[in-house]
């Protein structure tokens, strides 16, 4: 895979793609590189550690595109490999040369993906867009906070992220069907769009039913009961999600015949019943500390757990010891990552090679990829064209 994406959304993608044994090659600018080569504090030995949270398993060269003779590197690169990530709007891909046409004329076979924030075509195609941008166009940062304060983001970038997740789940599909009609395939991903689908459990009842949802803290899922909860010290989410977690509930907090009544017999009729419900919950959960409800309602297989910060997160026991935090060495010390999380065979190690350092790999990409002589490669470097 040639890499020419920066930024999240297209390295969250190449990074999943890498986790699961593609051989990225990331290309990047000569001066600066990535952008979140520059995101910080905080940095890690100097390294920016959004960088280093998404660009393991990748080699690094640089190649100024803007001439001529990078772009002829950049083409002689595209003949031989399976995909292509851009994250520039049409425009851009044509001045550059790197658009599909161009590059499928090269290779016939090739995967061309884009992940841009609106797609490559319509009004908007040329319009700049990062994930706050998306996710307000999206509709989740209406839905997202309590009701009487300002609309919030997601509190990590979620638009980048799940259109990340669309590059390779696309790229996969793509090379799918490459294996069977032996054709390459141009994929269009739109930040807007992959939100916009995000959003559909949201969207559909609005449809169906006319009736717009706005925020509310997350107090009026259509699950009834779905929401954070007090106790006697520390808060926790609770899911009653069917009758007979419904049931247990009660049953596990003594009042069976609360939950018992006829009158909460369904969703829809505890949906009715909402306010009054959660006012006897309320009560309830404020009596005991947040460890002896979340005890017990494991006991009773009720969903529940706790509202963790970042550093409880890391330091979960269980995800711990899954491998899911670990530190890999790199160049100038250990480097944290956050693992991929799914199991193959019962395995889930995906750890290969730290985020590589700017152009680390030119000269070795040149000379293996390409055939290069050192002759020929000094020349590149000495004309500051890579």
């Amino acid at each position: 895979m040639l890499d020419f994406t920066t930024s999240v959304a297209g390295p969250y993608g190449t990074l999943l793609l890498a986790d699961l044994g593609a051989d990225v090659i990331k290309v990047e600018k000569r001066h600066g590189g990535d952008d979140t080569r520059s995101w910080g504090p905080p940095f890690l030995d100097g390294e920016s550690l959004w960088f280093l949270s998404m660009n393991r398993n990748k080699r690094s060269m640089t190649i100024d595109l803007t001439r001529p003779e990078g772009r002829r590197v950049a083409h002689d690169l595209v003949r031989s490999v399976d995909v292509v990530v851009m994250n520039t709007s049409q425009r851009v891909q044509d001045k550059l040369g790197l658009d599909y046409t161009t590059l499928s004329g090269l290779n016939p076979r090739l995967i061309h993906v884009s992940v841009t924030g609106f797609g490559l075509q319509g009004d908007r195609a040329e319009l700049p867009c990062y994930d706050l941008i998306a996710e307000g166009y999206s509709g989740v940062m209406h839905l997202t906070g309590e009701a009487d304060r300002p609309a919030q983001k997601v509190g990590t970038p979620a638009a980048d992220l799940l259109a990340g997740q669309d590059i390779a789940m696309a790229t996969l599909a793509a090379l799918f069907e490459r294996a069977r009609t032996g054709a390459g395939k141009q994929i269009d991903i739109s930040m807007v769009a992959t939100m916009a689908r995000f959003m559909s459990p949201r969207i559909v009842p609005y449809l169906g039913s006319g009736e717009p949802p706005n925020r509310s803290g997350g107090t009026d899922s259509v699950i009834a009961i779905y929401q954070v909860f007090d106790t006697a010290d520390y808060p926790i989410t609770l899911g009653l999600g069917n009758d007979a977690i419904w049931q247990r509930f009660w049953a596990a907090v003594g009042r069976p015949d609360y939950g018992q009544q006829p009158q909460f017999a369904t969703n829809a009729e505890r949906r009715t019943a909402r306010h009054a419900i959660v006012q006897v919950i309320t009560e309830l959960l404020a009596t005991q500390p947040r460890q002896h409800w979340l005890s017990l309602f494991a006991q009773h297989r009720i969903p529940s757990g706790p509202i963790n910060s970042i550093d409880q997160l890391a330091n979960d026991n269980p995800l711990r010891e899954d491998g899911m935090f670990f530190a890999a060495q790199g160049s100038a010390g250990l480097v944290p990552q956050v693992g991929l999380g799914i199991r193959f065979d019962g395995a889930s190690a995906v750890f290969r090679t730290p985020p590589p350092a700017l152009g680390q790999d030119t000269e070795h990409i040149l000379r293996e990829e390409l055939s290069m002589s050192a002759t020929c490669v000094a020349g590149l470097i000495d004309s500051e064209i890579v």
